[in-house]
């Protein structure tokens, strides 16, 4: 609900509480006998599992150094498989967990399922976990989150089977278009009323951003290209995930308005009030309910809570004007990916999707000063790059060119060059997230720079020297971190950020052929899925640990609350965060309680400045979004199949 997205350069880097709280009783009460006297120890795994052939670890948190522990792993008939010794802390975490131990569990590749246990100075057993291959591993988790992305759908076609979804903002399809908002230096209050510039409008559909019902084509394109480019990854996600990213699409081609060069960029208002204190406006950050209440409101103009129901339409520019260049850039993507799978079957569709790619990749602003376009307020989410999403755009237009025999594939291909050398020159330079795409541009970008594309501004050695800067910013921060966590769990984002650092891996690999950052991506994938310091899986649905208590609307008035029933399945969630941020929960009069007692079981393992609670107020943990969970769709994907066209020659 209360969007804050920082982004770090260089590393950008219930009732169902009593299911946590008998997981947190079990682990730490271990060898207390109630008195606390005793060690503790816990131990940590991927919960989901791993594939038989990777690196495998797990991890033991102490109160006391457990260097003379040994460990077995048994099966679920109780039949040891697999024993060993423990090995050096890799650090402490906690004035509790002083001692982080590695259990290198690489030889077990027998497919089944096991758990680990762990005797000498201390005692301790994991969660269950999976050995299976990657398909069939992560299979279910990319269906999941598949799932997640139907329950976010709005307008009309939405799928009842998901949280038991209704209708909702059929409004939309006949919506307002208000010029700019100007806000105050905190971009809290708005200073002006809004003005109405054009409309009707047709901006139903698309997906909810997160646990709100605004709609943005900042995140919503990022989505639908991560959606994208898993199926032209592989064929795991089905018919099921190309629906998904087509209802993207879909959405995303109601935004621009071709015929006008018209790209609008929001539909809704997250920041209300006015700058006389009157509090006319309402919006929606200020109301908890289901998305359906909208549409039966009563309501006229002037009314406090009109533009919940009539929701404003916002520009990125007036019609045929520039545009913001990320915008521009990943917009130009989206489309020209989906012309690349389109080519073969439906190339009629194809040709036209170019064509739109086309027209929102030149109408770049490509001087836009030093704020970019993303939503308003632009503190919702906050980016200060640009060139690599024009050298995205302009690399996916090269590939869709050269699967429909365009002649302009060259050009393209030139202009990539460019804007990747010109984001390598930039002051920022990141990892994959919605704030940075240079590692899913550079990817493409490589593969067209063989020996018979025309000579660039940039070489491919360039481009994966780039993607290497980003794994060794994620592995020397891994070296640090007892989990062996490549990214920033002290701010915002650190899940979707790990992830990002796993998919960039794996397209290393496909582009190099060199696996060295493969031990590295398997790592980050764990520590997402519970082998972190508070056992949880931060995935809904994947594993015996997760977030139960989500900040979303529809999950917390629809959804149940023991996380048995309909649950918010394969969304994925912030994750820790900076400790001090979890001060400040989000309430609202017609929230439901969750968890029941408000307690936080995993405040016992916060440590080195982070923290991390399940409750339905933690927006700052808890709230699931669109570009988090399309970002480890990604992953799980690249992770779900083989890459046997990796390019071998690093240029």
């Amino acid at each position: 609900m209360a969007k804050k997205r920082t982004r770090v350069i260089g590393l950008t880097a219930a009732g169902a509480a009593t299911t946590v709280l008998a997981v947190y009783c079990v682990q730490s009460a271990q060898g207390a006998g109630g008195l606390d006297t005793a060690p503790r120890a816990v131990v940590r795994v991927d919960q989901v599992g791993y594939t038989p052939g990777e690196a495998k670890q797990a991890y033991l948190m102490t109160s006391a150094s457990a260097s003379q522990a040994s460990f077995r792993v048994r099966d679920t008939s109780g039949k040891e498989v697999l024993s060993g010794r423990v090995e050096a802390s890799t650090g402490g975490w906690n004035n509790t967990y002083k001692a982080v131990h590695t259990l290198n569990l690489s030889r077990l590749t027998e497919p089944g399922d096991y758990r680990v246990e762990v005797s000498g100075p201390v005692t301790a057993t994991s969660p269950q976990f999976h050995i299976a291959p990657a398909d069939e591993l992560f299979g279910k988790i990319i269906q999941d989150n598949v799932r997640f992305f139907q329950a976010q759908r709005d307008g009309g076609d939405v799928v009842p089977t998901e949280l038991r979804r209704k209708p909702s903002h059929l409004a939309d399809r006949q919506a307002t278009v208000y010029d700019t908002p100007v806000y105050d230096a905190d971009e809290t209050v708005l200073q002006a009323p809004l003005k109405p510039v054009e409309g009707p409008v047709d901006v139903s559909g698309g997906w909810n951003d997160a646990g709100d019902f605004l709609k943005f084509t900042h995140t919503a394109s990022y989505s639908t290209a991560s959606l994208l480019l898993a199926q032209r990854t592989t064929p795991v996600g089905g018919k099921e995930l190309a629906a998904e990213a087509r209802h993207g699409l879909d959405w995303l081609d109601k935004m621009w308005d071709d015929e006008s060069r018209t790209l609008y960029v929001q539909v809704g208002l997250g920041k209300g009030d006015t700058d006389d204190g009157s509090g006319k406006i309402r919006s929606d950050h200020d109301v908890w309910r289901l998305p359906e209440a909208d549409d039966a409101l009563n309501v006229k103009p002037g009314d406090p809570n009109y533009l919940i129901k009539h929701r404003p339409v916002l520009r990125a520019a007036p019609p045929g004007k520039p545009i913001s260049p990320n915008l521009a850039g990943r917009v130009a993507a989206t489309f020209a990916l989906a012309a690349q799978l389109d080519a073969a079957d439906n190339p009629d569709r194809a040709h036209a999707e170019l064509e739109k790619a086309a027209h929102i990749y030149e109408l770049a602003n490509t001087d836009p000063g030093d704020q970019l376009v993303t939503a308003f307020p632009h503190g919702f989410y906050p980016e200060a790059s640009w060139q690599d999403d024009m050298e995205f755009g302009a690399s996916e237009l090269a590939l869709a060119g050269r699967a429909l025999d365009d002649n302009r594939s060259a050009g393209w291909i030139k202009q990539a060059g460019h804007w990747a050398t010109q984001y390598l020159a930039s002051d920022n330079l990141g990892t994959l997230g919605l704030g940075d795409v240079s590692a899913l541009a550079h990817a493409d970008l490589a593969k067209l720079l063989n020996s018979d594309a025309p000579s660039t501004e940039v070489t491919r050695s360039r481009l994966i020297a780039d993607l290497k800067r980003q794994l060794d910013d994620g592995s020397s921060r891994a070296a640090g971190d007892p989990f062996r966590a490549g990214a920033l769990y002290t701010d915002f984002d650190s899940v979707p950020h790990t992830f990002g650092l796993a998919a960039t891996a794996q397209l290393y690999h496909r582009v190099t052929g060199d696996s060295r950052y493969d031990a590295f991506a398997t790592q980050q994938r764990n520590w997402t899925l519970g082998a972190n310091a508070w056992g949880s899986s931060f995935v809904i649905g994947a594993g015996t640990t997760f977030p139960h208590c989500p900040e979303h609307q529809a999950a917390n008035l629809a959804g149940d609350l023991n996380g048995e029933g309909d649950i918010l399945l394969g969304g994925v969630v912030n994750g820790p965060n900076a400790a001090d941020k979890l001060k400040d929960l989000n309430s609202f009069p017609t929230m439901r309680k969750c968890p029941t007692d408000q307690g936080n079981p995993f405040e016992a393992f916060d440590g080195r400045g982070s923290g991390y609670m399940d409750h339905v107020g933690a927006w700052q943990t808890v709230e699931s979004a669109d570009d988090f969970t399309a970002t480890a769709l990604l992953s799980f994907t690249l992770s779900a199949s083989t890459p046997k066209d990796a390019e071998t020659n690093a240029g």
